[in-house]
C-alpha cells in the first residue's frame, strides 16, 4: 500500500466522520472521494490502517472511525488550513475593535471564538510575567493611604491601597511617581525588581522608608499568580454531539472544565510544545476527564513571545482545519488590539 494513498484514505475517513458523525465504509469512500482505486483496494488500505491503529471499527458490520492516533497523523500532515470567509473576518474585526477595555476584549474574544467553532472557547488573561510596564500611578486617597496603580502594555490594571506611617508630601509623591515611571516604563515586569533596587537612594533618608514600602508593594503584586486566570464560553456547545461525541457521558468533561487548574496546566504545557498552534488530542491531554476531547491553542499579544494563550476545546471528532483557522484569526486580531 502506498504511503500517499493510505494518507488520502485516512484523510477522507476523518473528513467524512467529522461531517456526518457516522462510521465510514469503503463504498462511501469510493463514491465521495476521487481515490481512483477499486473498493477492494480501499478495503485493503482500511484494514492496514486499522492494524496500525489509525482507525477502528466501533461494532461489527460498521464502517471505520478515526482513533486518537489517526487524528494525530491527520493534524500533523495538514497541508492547508481552512480559510475564514470575508464576512467572518469582517465580523471578527468589527466585534473586537469596539471593546472598551481589557476585560471587554477578553470577554468578546471568548464569546466570538465559541460562536465561530461551536465548541468551548478558552482565553487566558495576559500574564504579568510577560507584560511590560506602560505606566505606574501613585494617588493619595486619604491620610496615610496611597493608591498604587500598575498599568501594563496589554491593558491590564492592578490596584493596591497602601497604608503608610506618615502622610507624604505632594512633592515626594510626585518625585517618586516620576522616578518609578522613568525606571519602569517599557520594562518587562519580571525585570523590574532589580531595576527598582537603587530608587530609594535618590531620596532623602527620611523618605526612604516610604519609597521602600511602595517598591515592596509593587514587587508583591508582581509576585502574585493573579495572571493565572482564564475565561470560558460555549460550554453548552459540547452537548450538541450527544452520545456520539461523548459515549461515556459529558459529566467528566464538564468537571474537568470547572477545574481551571487543569486547563491552566494544559495551556502552559502547550505553550512549551509550540510557539504557533498546538493541538492535544484525546489521551494527549493527560487528564481522564478530557480523554474524549481535543484542545487547539495558540499564543497572542506578543511579537515572538506571547503574553497568554487562546484556544478551543471540543470532541476529538473536531473540524481541525476550521478550528485552527478560527483560533489563529481571533488570536491575531486580539494581538493587534492589545498592541494598539
Amino acid at each position: 500500500m502506498s504511503e500517499d494513498r493510505r494518507l488520502a484514505v485516512l484523510r477522507a475517513i476523518v473528513e467524512d466522520y467529522v461531517q456526518t458523525r457516522e462510521p465510514v465504509g469503503s463504498r462511501v469512500l469510493v463514491e465521495r472521494h476521487g481515490l481512483n482505486v477499486s473498493p477492494a483496494t480501499i478495503r485493503n488500505d482500511m484494514a492496514a490502517l486499522e492494524e496500525a491503529g489509525y482507525i477502528a471499527q466501533p461494532h461489527t458490520s460498521a464502517g471505520r472511525v478515526p482513533t486518537d492516533k489517526g487524528y494525530r497523523l491527520f493534524v500533523d500532515r495538514l497541508s492547508t488550513v481552512k480559510a475564514l470567509s470575508a464576512p467572518e473576518k469582517r465580523a471578527i474585526e468589527s466585534f473586537l475593535e469596539d471593546a472598551a477595555d481589557l476585560d471587554d476584549v477578553v470577554d468578546r474574544s471568548v464569546r466570538l471564538l465559541a460562536q465561530l467553532t461551536q465548541q468551548v472557547a478558552v482565553v487566558q488573561y495576559p500574564s504579568l510575567r510577560h507584560s511590560a510596564m506602560r505606566h505606574l500611578e501613585l494617588v493619595p486617597v486619604a491620610e496615610r493611604r496611597l493608591l498604587v496603580v500598575i498599568i501594563t502594555d496589554t491593558g491590564r490594571v492592578e490596584q493596591r491601597t497602601l497604608e503608610v506611617a506618615e502622610t507624604p508630601s505632594d512633592a515626594v509623591v510626585a518625585e517618586l511617581r516620576a522616578r518609578l515611571n522613568a525606571v519602569a516604563t517599557g520594562r518587562r515586569l519580571v525585570e523590574l525588581i532589580s531595576a527598582l533596587e537603587d530608587v530609594p537612594e535618590a531620596f532623602a533618608p527620611v523618605d526612604r522608608p516610604l519609597v521602600r514600602t511602595v517598591i515592596q508593594m509593587i514587587e508583591e503584586t508582581l509576585a502574585q499568580e493573579r495572571e493565572e486566570r482564564i475565561v470560558l464560553a460555549g460550554t453548552a456547545n459540547l452537548a450538541r454531539g450527544g452520545a456520539m461525541d461523548f459515549p461515556h457521558t459529558l459529566s467528566p468533561v464538564l468537571e474537568a472544565l470547572e477545574e481551571q487548574v487543569v486547563l491552566l496546566r494544559l495551556l502552559t504545557e502547550m505553550a512549551e510544545d509550540s510557539m504557533g498552534v498546538a493541538v492535544r488530542i484525546g489521551h494527549e491531554t493527560q487528564h481522564e476527564g478530557l480523554l474524549e476531547t481535543s484542545f487547539v491553542t495558540t499564543g497572542y499579544g506578543g511579537d515572538g513571545d506571547a503574553v497568554a494563550r487562546i484556544g478551543s476545546l471540543g470532541p476529538t471528532r473536531m473540524d481541525y482545519p476550521g478550528t485552527i483557522a478560527a483560533v489563529r484569526a481571533v488570536a491575531r486580531y486580539l494581538s493587534r488590539i492589545l498592541a494598539g
